[in-house]
């Protein structure tokens, strides 16, 4: 870490960043699962989160006025259906909707804690930096971040459901940029996603700052696609800010 990484502007992911601290929502719900008990196989709630995020990507399921609970209830009341359709869970286990009431409960209360601590780390960099959010997310994001107290802490909110980009694209970031009115070599992006965060903002040519947590998947290229700084704590962001 001898040379200052010089930027002047932050381009927040949120899904697995700030509201989960790095971990993928796949292996978020995974454990919700185990919570509860479902009896399921991790490659059958694999195949259907994979189904619930390509039906609520297809489908305007979630609505503006959606908290974040909402939201959850909706995709796991999607997985459950599915898994009981294809026969991987028993009607019989539980009642579906009382079960994805519980779960989307449960889940929503471990993810206010990583929340309140985002908003903190948040609220120090916001004097100094301009911050854009960009998210592949699905039309109530302003909902959910003024639920978390998040909102006021950006300079922009760009949407995927919204401006009709999703990441991996580029594009999307592209627009985070412009949203900072800053060169792209002063802007660094910081996400969960080695796939959809790091890769096109490096292509894009912004600063890449990886917060690692528990992956779906790991990437395949991370070596011969480097990253300026990995982190496994929001907090360490602050830090890495002044030096790389």
């Amino acid at each position: 870490m001898e040379d200052k990484l010089n930027v002047k502007g932050l381009i927040f992911d949120f899904g697995g960043t700030l509201d989960t601290g790095g971990n993928h929502w796949g292996e978020v719900l995974w454990e919700v699962y185990r919570h509860f008990d479902v009896p399921v196989a991790k490659d059958a709630f694999r195949k259907a989160y994979i189904h619930g995020e390509r039906t609520l990507a297809m489908h305007p399921l979630i609505q503006p006025h959606f908290h974040f609970a909402d939201v959850l209830c909706a995709k796991l009341r999607i997985q459950l259906g599915y898994l009981q359709e294809q026969g991987m869970l028993s009607a019989s286990f539980a009642p579906r909707e009382e079960l994805a009431e519980a779960m989307a409960a449960y889940a929503d209360g471990c993810t206010r804690e990583v929340l309140a601590r985002s908003a903190r780390v948040l609220g120090r960099l916001r004097p100094k930096y301009s911050m854009v959010l960009v998210s592949n997310f699905y039309g109530n994001l302003h909902t959910v971040l003024q639920d978390a107290a998040l909102l006021p802490l950006f300079d922009c909110v760009i949407e995927s459901a919204v401006v009709g980009v999703r990441k991996p694209n580029p594009a999307i970031f592209a627009l985070g940029v412009c949203a900072c009115n800053l060169p792209v070599s002063e802007t660094a992006v910081i996400g969960d996603s080695f796939d959809k965060d790091m890769k096109p903002a490096r292509a894009l040519g912004c600063r890449t700052i990886w917060l690692k947590g528990s992956q779906w998947e790991e990437p395949r290229d991370a070596d011969s696609n480097p990253v300026d700084v990995v982190v496994t704590e929001l907090e360490e962001i602050e830090r890495c800010l002044e030096f790389i």
